[in-house]
């Protein structure tokens, strides 16, 4: 049978038929059992073959199909034999592509970007590290998505889809597929944007909640210092400055890529000072594995079995915390906590922050140091 090849026409395919596209020569749709393969048929050195393009679903249509028709035929133009690159094609697997992506990006992301990135498609994409790239379909993704959305949250769903969807882009530039399996997948729903901070009393049951271990002294440093927690869960020993008291963040480990030079309080050099005294050799202040911190799920989980039921809360609470109550409980002027943040918001955003430069080192450091005193109050001695 002869014919336009359009989905509605697959769709009602008898079994063990096939139909021959009208529109490229050699390109074909057959039944058998239940699913319908897309094929081609041409000829190369006086032989004729035969080639499979693979099973009607994602990431193959009539369209796409016919699209790498058309791309096979210009091989066989070429006097190439589409066989030949197809079973080379065929046996890039999805592990063995990320190693030449992570490579690739390494250079061109930042280090926080490229290490969640790197953290979605080699540890939570790990069951597809086997499969052929043609092999993953749009089911596969799916069922990932769904796995990773039950153990980890939507948020986390969506940064991996994300990750995902660039890896296959990668491998479309590179030739190795037609279509990207990502794409048609659904998004989570993340809810409304966080607004939560911490009360006194919770603030006090949180800080009274830690102790002397690793992840103790990052929360404490989060509630001090109001930084991202990669931000201090990857802190350098070359980015503590004991001598003039400040930690400088570099460009590329902040989130808008400026560096940032953050006084410190009292309490926060003596966290410090007591990991300084153990260290182990790392250039890094936490972590044992040459990139920082990175057990967040497992600690977090702990601390809460210790907070007895606390209403639920994030990392980044402290954060937003931290700033709120800065202002509200001593009075620390609203520019003051966004240089402390690092924000480019407000005023900075504006004509005058491009103007004016002052970096207010010293007010920050003002505001940090009274800060550092008013947790102090959370419990008595100090950190």
């Amino acid at each position: 049978m002869i014919g336009k090849l359009t989905k509605s026409l697959v769709d009602r395919m008898a079994l063990n038929t096939i139909v021959w596209d009208q529109t490229v020569v050699g390109f074909a749709a057959r039944r058998q059992r239940r699913h319908v393969h897309y094929l081609l048929r041409y000829r190369i050195n006086g032989r004729q073959r035969f080639l499979s393009i693979g099973k009607h679903g994602s990431p193959w249509t009539t369209e796409t199909a016919r699209t790498e028709a058309r791309r096979l035929l210009g091989l066989v133009a070429s006097k190439i034999d589409p066989a030949q690159e197809q079973t080379e094609t065929d046996r890039a697997t999805f592990g063995q592509t990320l190693t030449d992506y992570l490579e690739r990006r390494r250079s061109a992301l930042k280090l926080r970007s490229f290490q969640g990135m790197e953290a979605h498609l080699s540890r939570q994409c790990k069951s597809l590290h086997g499969l052929s790239l043609k092999q993953i379909t749009r089911r596969e993704i799916a069922i990932l998505l769904a796995d990773v959305e039950q153990n980890s949250g939507p948020a986390s769903r969506n940064r991996v889809r994300t990750s995902l969807s660039a890896f296959f882009a990668f491998a479309i530039r590179e030739g190795l597929l037609e279509a990207n399996p990502v794409l048609g997948t659904g998004k989570a729903d993340e809810g409304p944007s966080r607004d939560r901070v911490l009360s006194e009393t919770e603030l006090k049951t949180l800080w009274q909640s830690l102790g002397d271990d690793e992840f103790s002294s990052i929360c404490k440093l989060l509630i001090l210092t109001a930084q991202r927690r990669t931000e201090i869960g990857s802190l350098r020993w070359s980015e503590v400055d004991f001598e003039n008291s400040v930690i400088n963040f570099p460009p590329e480990r902040t989130k808008n890529s400026k560096p940032h030079s953050l006084p410190m309080s009292r309490q926060v050099r003596t966290i410090l000072q007591r990991r300084y005294d153990r260290r182990n050799g790392s250039e890094y202040v936490f972590g044992s594995n040459g990139h920082g911190f990175s057990s967040w799920s497992e600690a977090k989980n702990k601390l809460d079995d210790r907070l007895n039921g606390m209403k639920e809360w994030r990392l980044h609470d402290c954060r937003r915390s931290a700033a709120t109550l800065m202002c509200e409980r001593i009075g620390v002027q609203p520019h003051i906590v966004e240089h402390v943040l690092n924000h480019i918001s407000g005023y900075r955003a504006g004509v005058t922050g491009i103007y004016l430069r002052a970096k207010y080192t010293e007010e920050m450091r003002s505001a940090l140091d009274a800060w550092g005193k008013w947790v102090d109050r959370l419990r008595p001695g100090g950190p």
